[in-house]
């Protein structure tokens, strides 16, 4: 009995112990990083849940952010990103910068980018030309106006993409609105986002213009609408956010948009130093790449040389040259006459002696 009592005397200490340490202040980090430049991007296209790659300026712009977060000593747990590629490449070469490859990286569906519905794949161009700029801009920067939907036997729709056949096709937008994405993104903010920053773990998450806006107001519910609307979030560039939980209270502390400095790239690993240079230092094996025209006059300086070697020979040298090649010459005659003479004499012994026998 005395055994017992001791042990849920233990168990309540452990319990109260546990409380006033979920009840104590905790300060976190969530940065929130928009993708770096798509090829959609630099053609002006309504890219939406299109499946557009990097281009090499926005490979270069997430590598540069995460070397800029690695350089103001940031650390992160995890990294929550969304199910399209430029999101995952961004922050898989972010964290890479940071030396962080071992941290986990969780999708989510939820942080997918708008859907732009019948706009996705034309240019701004295109849809100026047909519908007009206000109405262009109605559809990009409203609050509740969506753009035409996708027919569902549309190829563009995402429901044709094999990376949502385990989702319900309910789920899957035809077109969305910003609010729309902000209602979208409300389940995530709410069941994992905020439950993982109150456990006290820090969290980058890499994700797109319109869905970061929409996740905005759910970690600061006092943006307006017409804030929300006019909410830049550049390409590749961190906006940090400093959150302090005590109890069931949440307080932002500061929001930061950090300024991304250029940085080299890395040097190439080993196996590659010997593909392209054959052990050579990557500068080495680079440079004749870099100055493939230049020499190009050098062979014929090279070939003219020998020619006019002959003309600057000592005459005396010319001389005893020609007189040996007369002297072979002469020789070679001299030889062929000989041999021609006996030719002659043999026929001649063979002819006597055939008419001796007749």
């Amino acid at each position: 009995m005395k055994k017992m009592k001791k042990l849920f005397a233990a168990l309540f200490l452990v319990a109260v112990c546990a409380g006033a340490a979920l009840a104590a202040p905790r300060t976190v980090k969530l940065v929130l990083l928009r993708h770096g430049q798509s090829v959609w991007n630099l053609e002006k296209r309504f890219t939406g849940w299109s499946d557009i790659r990097l281009t090499r300026l926005g490979v270069k712009q997430a590598f540069d952010a995460g070397m800029t977060m690695k350089e103001a000593g940031m650390n992160f747990d995890v990294v929550h990103t969304s199910l399209l590629d430029r999101a995952i490449a961004t922050a898989w070469l972010a964290i890479s910068a940071m030396d962080l490859r071992w941290i986990p990286v969780e999708k989510y569906w939820r942080l997918n980018e708008r859907c732009y519905g019948d706009l996705e794949g034309k240019t701004h161009k295109e849809i100026e030309e047909a519908h007009g700029k206000e109405q262009m801009n109605v559809w990009r920067r409203s609050y509740g106006t969506p753009p035409p939907p996708l027919s569902y036997d549309d190829p563009r729709s995402p429901i044709n993409d094999p990376a949502y056949y385990a989702l319900d096709s309910r789920m899957i937008p035809q077109a969305e609105s910003l609010k729309d994405v902000i209602d979208r993104v409300g389940p995530y903010w709410c069941d994992v986002l905020r439950p993982t920053l109150y456990k006290g773990e820090n969290v980058l998450v890499v994700g797109h213009s319109t869905c970061l806006r929409a996740l905005s107001s759910w970690i600061e519910p006092d943006l307006t609408e017409e804030q929300l609307m006019k909410l830049e979030i550049p390409n590749a560039t961190p906006v940090v956010y400093t959150i302090e939980f005590e109890g069931a209270n949440r307080k932002i502390v500061s929001r930061e948009v950090m300024k991304v400095v250029d940085h080299p790239l890395p040097p190439p690993p080993p196996d590659v130093k010997k593909r392209d240079g054959a052990g050579k230092a990557p500068e080495a094996a680079e440079k004749p790449a870099a100055v493939t025209d230049a020499p190009k006059e050098k062979p014929a300086e090279v070939k003219e040389e020998p020619k006019e070697k002959p003309a600057d020979k000592p005459a005396g040298i010319q001389e005893a040259v020609k007189e040996k090649a007369a002297e072979i010459k002469e020789k070679a005659a001299d030889k062929a006459a000989e041999i021609k003479e006996k030719a002659a004499d043999k026929a001649a012994g063979i002819a006597e002696k055939v008419l001796e026998k007749k």
